[in-house]
């Protein structure tokens, strides 16, 4: 795997060889004062079945996976994870893998975990996003890449981070940098995935406040199960606040799925959702 500084250009026969790793913050992210993270590790597995997880990241990156044949789309992918972990495998590197299948290059966000400040979770994976998109758009050209086809998926936590990001995109609480932060962090679609943190569980008819959509706010596709603790109502209401602007919009909740299944295989429909959403991109234009 290839690691390269922000900025630095990559030439496209080194690129299709192997992946293209660019950190995030060549000075060393920003971090609140006081505060102390170990290092950076996966957390042991449970079972031989059981996922990937990362923690105590402090280095965020950007992993980016070129196709073979690219068609110049390009999705950048956040696990989800509670903002404490990061499940890198079946909610990040294999939603690469399947994107790649489509000419769709997959860009896998490594952000900040654990959450440094309860009452803001998603602070530090929020300034991670708004920078990783800068730096995919400034790269657009020499990866291959059309700017107006830059999408963000994202699962659980990540889907709060892809919402987020496509809100409050150019919202930065963080110092710029007029080499890596000058273009629009916004992204062209959106792929909330059972995204969490958008209701309160006691209160499951309304959003959350953060949450306003705009007449420019990028045209998203939801994913969720009916039965998964953090409630559908999230993705449901994020959707009529789309339909009430006109914006276009798709809604898929299943009957059965659960929380965090990603790229599993329980063998229920939930299982088809990723082909839904290649649907979805190809009538919108995103997969030519």
């Amino acid at each position: 795997m290839k690691l390269i500084p922000a900025l630095l250009f990559v030439s496209s026969s080194l690129f299709a060889a192997e992946p293209i790793v660019v950190k995030l913050w060549p000075g060393g992210a920003p971090e609140q004062p006081g505060v102390k993270i170990e290092a950076e590790k996966e957390v042991p597995k449970k079972s031989a079945d059981d996922v990937q997880r990362i923690t105590n990241v402090t280095d965020p990156m950007i992993t980016v996976f070129k196709p073979e044949n690219p068609n110049g789309t390009a999705v950048m992918v956040c696990p989800g994870g509670g903002y404490g972990i990061l499940a890198y495998e079946h909610e990040g590197s294999q939603v690469c893998d399947f994107l790649k299948q489509h000419g769709v290059t997959g860009i896998l966000l490594k952000y900040r975990v654990p959450k440094r400040d309860p009452k803001d979770p998603g602070r530090e994976a929020l300034q991670d996003a708004q920078r990783a998109m800068g730096i995919i758009r400034h790269h657009a050209a020499e990866w291959g890449l059309k700017p107006d086809r830059i999408g963000i998926l994202g699962f659980s936590a990540g889907g709060h981070l892809t919402v987020m990001t496509a809100l409050h995109a150019n919202a930065r609480t963080y110092t710029t940098d007029p080499a890596l932060d000058v273009e629009d962090a916004t992204p062209n679609f959106v792929i909330p995935v059972y995204p969490a943190y958008l209701v309160n569980k006691e209160d499951i008819t309304h959003l959350l406040p953060g949450f306003e959509v705009t007449a420019k706010s990028p045209p998203m596709c939801f994913i969720h199960a009916n039965d998964d603790p953090w409630p559908a109502s999230a993705s449901a209401l994020l959707y009529l606040e789309y339909k009430k602007l006109n914006i276009p919009c798709e809604l898929h909740i299943y009957a059965k799925g659960g929380h965090g299944f990603g790229m599993r295989k329980s063998g229920g429909p939930v299982n088809d959702w990723p082909n839904r959403v290649a649907e979805w991109m190809k009538s919108m234009g995103y997969i030519p």
